[in-house]
């Protein structure tokens, strides 16, 4: 008996419409970029997609696996158009190659390119039209802006259940179960979409507490529901200006289309009624430091700066809040994570340890939100900036923010690295030689996904509201593409 034939393909990404940055082709071969055995290499045993892809391979002898173009890339500033345009063509060449029995595509949802606002789409578009009536297949991350078309185009979508996200193997498992038994026909998948009329940031859509855990909750419920294969709702990103742009009910049914139908539109209405409970304020920098500072317990405070935070198209330039834990002088060990200056890195290289240098930290890349913080810094220690994940959050994958140095500017330690990534796992510090059970506070450019690793580290986390590109107000930012009666102008 023959095997059956899955390809599977990754185009992994997130953009902030509004970062004044620029992703290329040399960011996704950096982070993830692979095919084939490498593929397999890279991410077997992690808690990722094609992780999970490597799980069912193994435990299903009967399908024959091809890896087509893997990339993935920290989110960021808008992608390369030239950059998107080598990945799609990656991955419908090596559809082109052969005739497929199913094809499973690990998504964000989310991406945008210099000139184009829904590059998603299009390689939906693209791939249907290379493989015809084969079954596909596709997961997103939470946070996609998804639209009717793009889940059109697939006969099963799946989506992350959790944020921070620690379940993209799992969303990725569902897919490849649901694909394997429509292959085999014992489900016929039909899909509805119900979207809500406003654009929600994602400060207060954690799925461990908050609106968000119910509305998990309630869709949780749906899915137990007899004939019911999916149902999740996606958040959106704020900051990605897509015709596709607000939160998205998604329901995937065993050809049951009015019951897709009912069970979208009502998770979408649960959505849309507790909109005034996403939309939250808050404290200031000085205000978060002197309330973590003041939160009794025996493990350190942390106070994160979300409106900066890479993983949400942050620059890593931003100086408020690291401005106000100088002001602060907090008398506890802290660490401050991080400036994004790879020409510093290599001054601080060439100075070597135990050196004093004169730096600029902050408003490098833009001074729009404020202007840099010159002082002197002692060199304290430097890295290749590699390690694996500890935590949850993309358990034991590889991470690379390239080469690194760490810095004592007025008794803080500072850490400025070569790539612009969340320090989003406890093995980032470890690799700095930072004992976190020792500090007083720990101050991060991070969101939400910051909480998987440190939550039980911590005595406290607490956001606050900096100036930055992916800010808690929506009102700075010239959207061009989103539907404006989503944004109330």
């Amino acid at each position: 008996m023959s095997k059956k034939k899955l390809a599977v393909a990754r185009m992994w990404y997130e953009g902030n419409s509004f970062s004044p940055s620029v992703t290329g082709l040399d960011t996704f071969q950096a982070s993830e970029w692979s095919e084939g055995d490498s593929a397999v290499t890279f991410y077997r045993g992690t808690a990722t997609e094609i992780g999970a892809v490597i799980a069912f391979a193994e435990n299903h002898p009967d399908w024959d696996i091809t890896y087509l173009r893997c990339a993935g890339a920290p989110p960021g500033g808008p992608v390369a158009d030239d950059a998107f345009k080598i990945i799609e063509a990656d991955i419908l060449s090596g559809l082109m190659r052969q005739n497929w029995d199913a094809v499973y595509l690990s998504l964000h949802g989310a991406m945008i390119t210099e000139s184009n606002p829904t590059p998603d789409f299009d390689l939906l578009r693209g791939v249907r039209e290379v493989i015809g009536r084969t079954p596909l297949a596709a997961s997103f991350d939470l946070h996609a802006n998804l639209g009717p078309e793009m889940i059109g185009q697939l006969d099963i979508a799946t989506g992350y259940k959790t944020y921070p996200h620690i379940d993209k193997d799992v969303a990725a498992t569902q897919a490849l179960t649901c694909l394997v038994a429509m292959v085999n026909g014992r489900v016929a998948p039909v899909s509805a979409v119900a979207k809500v009329k406003a654009i929600y940031t994602s400060f207060n859509m954690r799925t461990t507490d908050g609106p968000m855990a119910e509305i998990a909750a309630l869709a949780e419920e749906w899915r137990a529901q007899p004939g019911v294969l999916e149902a999740t709702v996606f958040g959106g990103f704020a900051y990605g200006d897509s015709p596709f742009a607000g939160p998205t009910a998604l329901v995937v049914t065993d050809n049951d289309p009015a019951l897709a139908r009912r069970a979208a539109d009502a998770l979408a209405a649960e959505m849309a009624e507790r909109r005034p409970r996403f939309e939250i304020k808050p404290p200031s920098p000085a205000e978060a430091i002197a309330q973590a500072l003041a939160t009794p317990g025996d493990k350190p405070a942390a106070v994160t700066d979300p409106a900066d935070n890479p993983l949400s198209g942050g620059i890593g330039d931003t100086p408020g809040l690291f401005r106000a834990l100088l002001a602060a002088r907090p008398g506890v060990p802290a660490v401050f994570g991080f400036f994004w200056d790879p020409a510093l890195v290599e001054r601080a290289r060439q100075a070597s340890i135990g050196a004093t240098i004169d730096v600029r930290l902050g408003g490098r890349v833009s001074d729009k939100f404020g202007a840099p913080i010159e002082a002197s810094a002692k060199v304290l220690a430097l890295t290749d900036g590699r390690f694996r994940n500890m935590g949850p959050y993309d358990h034991h994958l590889e991470v690379d923010v390239g080469a690194t140095a760490m810095l004592d500017v007025d008794g803080i330690k500072v850490i400025v690295t070569s790539g612009c990534q969340t320090p989003n796992d406890p093995a980032y510090f470890s690799l700095h030689g930072i004992d976190l059970a020792k500090l007083g506070l720990l101050c991060v450019k991070a969101k939400n996904h910051f909480r998987a690793g440190f939550t039980e580290l911590t005595r406290c986390i607490i956001e606050c509201d900096a100036p930055g590109p992916a800010g808690v107000s929506l009102d700075h930012y010239d959207f061009r593409y989103a539907p404006k009666e989503l944004l109330g102008r």
